[in-house]
């Protein structure tokens, strides 16, 4: 039984009228009058305080895993001088002046006293609750490098954290995003041959298994075989997803390259990749000299037959569909993980459904456009967890919303999140991810840098029909 003191709290609260007034701040709007959809209340006090006064900066990945643990990619390169007063990389630290440093080479402005704050690892686990269950990794994790993770064995860790991945066998993934560094690197460099070409295999308790990939210094669509033991070079990866069928990983490839990348997930070996409409090779000439989105479209092509940067995600649902966030083009783009054409050189320029494992493709808030700052709408997506997976949950990180569409027709049955900085609301949202009970967690760049809960109550899936247009004013 809850305490007479909590009891009283609750009371408060419902007297107050904040859960109401939470309910409609942060619950589904725009629904469609003809379908069905979960709803949605964001939980203000998730997740718990973390240990050690440590404060996340961008939250590169998120991913729920099977056992509904909620694993985070903190970028702690992205803390400001006033977020990580704490932290310093060596002991008496000094800039050229002589002053105390941070880990980032910032001043230390609140002196050796300040409570607040450390830079918490790259990567941490929570439990459904909130409470932080482990963390590791980065170069905020003091002995990590070096240690768990050496160079010698092949470990190298991103420059810019993006991405993480819980495959069957609980093993965690991560990737990195950052392009070639600048011949004045900041602290905290974690190397500095070249972009970040490579994904790394963990397991969940940070020891390293595996690197696909190398160092390169320009993007290669086609790569197949010049990254680390033989496996595909990649450039600036975003995403990545094991198929525990076949145990093939896919990776979305991302802010460099044009492609999604099949590897074996046991040595990383090249299977296959593909471009946009399935079609293989990726023409990457071709794709810069079409330029910005809008450009396409005023000149009258609405259907581009390349992925423009970044490709930023890869899901696959239970029945062996592939979903591609296409950001740079606004639209996400289906396929069939089970046709044996995908992946293998094939042409369908015209996006042919049934062709090179291409199946459909949707327009995400078309015409939104904020380049540079926010290139492309469709960011992040993911799958109810009822048993058809019929609702699939796209973030758009230039709206600031998530889109609940009807799987089985891909029309909009509603949205949640606005754009803004209080609970339920997105400031640059980066990723979405489910539990097992169909509770939705966000993660936000920028100056987000957040993690948020939200509770499904409700249905747990979706149907009939709604909007064939996703994005726009809502209703």
């Amino acid at each position: 039984m809850p305490s007479a003191d909590a009891q009283t709290g609750a009371a408060t609260l419902q007297s107050s009228g904040m859960i109401n007034r939470l309910l409609q701040q942060t619950g589904v709007y725009n629904r469609s009058r003809t379908g069905t959809t979960p709803s949605f209340v964001a939980d203000p006090a998730w997740p718990a305080t973390l240990p050690n006064n440590w404060q996340v900066g961008q939250i590169g990945g998120l991913y729920v895993d099977r056992h509904d643990h909620v694993w985070v990619y903190n970028r702690a390169r992205t803390m400001t001088n006033v977020e990580a007063g704490l932290t310093q990389a060596v002991p008496g630290a000094t800039n050229a002046q002589g002053a105390p440093v941070n880990g980032l080479g910032q001043v230390r402005q609140n002196g050796f006293g300040a409570d607040c704050c450390a830079a918490a690892p790259a990567v941490m686990a929570f439990d459904g609750t909130g409470k932080l269950l482990r963390s590791w990794g980065g170069p905020s994790d003091p002995g990590f490098l070096g240690g768990k993770c050496r160079e010698a064995d092949g470990c190298i860790w991103p420059n810019g954290e993006h991405g993480i991945y819980v495959d069957h066998q609980d093993n965690v993934w991560i990737a990195g995003s950052s392009g070639a560094v600048p011949a004045s690197p900041v602290p905290w460099t974690t190397h500095r041959a070249g972009g970040d070409g490579f994904i790394l295999k963990f397991d969940r308790d940070g020891n390293f298994k595996l690197r696909i990939g190398g160092t390169p210094t320009a993007a290669n669509s086609n790569d197949t075989s010049s990254g680390l033991n033989g496996t595909p070079n990649l450039y600036q990866p975003a995403d990545m997803v094991v198929d525990p069928k076949t145990n093939r990983l896919y990776v979305s490839d991302g802010y460099g390259n044009r492609r999604v990348l099949i590897v074996d997930a046991a040595t990383g070996k090249y299977i296959g990749h593909f471009g946009a409409y399935g079609s293989n090779p990726v023409d990457d000439a071709a794709a810069r000299a079409a330029g910005a989105w809008p450009e396409d479209y005023m000149k009258g092509n609405r259907r581009p037959a390349f992925f423009r940067t970044p490709v930023h995600c890869v899901k696959i649902a239970d029945d062996g569909k592939v979903y591609v966030c296409d950001r740079g083009n606004n639209r996400i783009q289906v396929f069939d993980g089970n046709d044996p054409n995908l992946g293998k050189p094939c042409a369908n320029p015209d996006g042919v459904a049934g062709r090179c494992g291409y199946v459909a493709e949707r327009m995400i808030s078309a015409m939104s456009y904020t380049q540079p700052a926010m290139p492309g709408t469709a960011v992040s997506m993911n799958f109810s967890t009822d048993k058809a997976q019929s609702c699939l949950y796209v973030g758009d990180n230039t709206n600031q919303t998530i889109y609940i569409l009807n799987r089985s027709n891909m029309q909009e049955l509603g949205r949640f999140g606005r754009n803004g900085r209080m609970t339920g609301e997105f400031n640059w949202l980066h990723q979405v991810s489910l539990d097992s009970k169909g509770n939705v967690y966000t993660a936000e760049v920028d100056q987000g840098k957040r993690i948020q809960k939200f509770l499904r109550y409700g249905p747990l899936g979706c149907s009939g029909r709604g909007s064939e247009t996703v994005g726009g004013v809502a209703r």
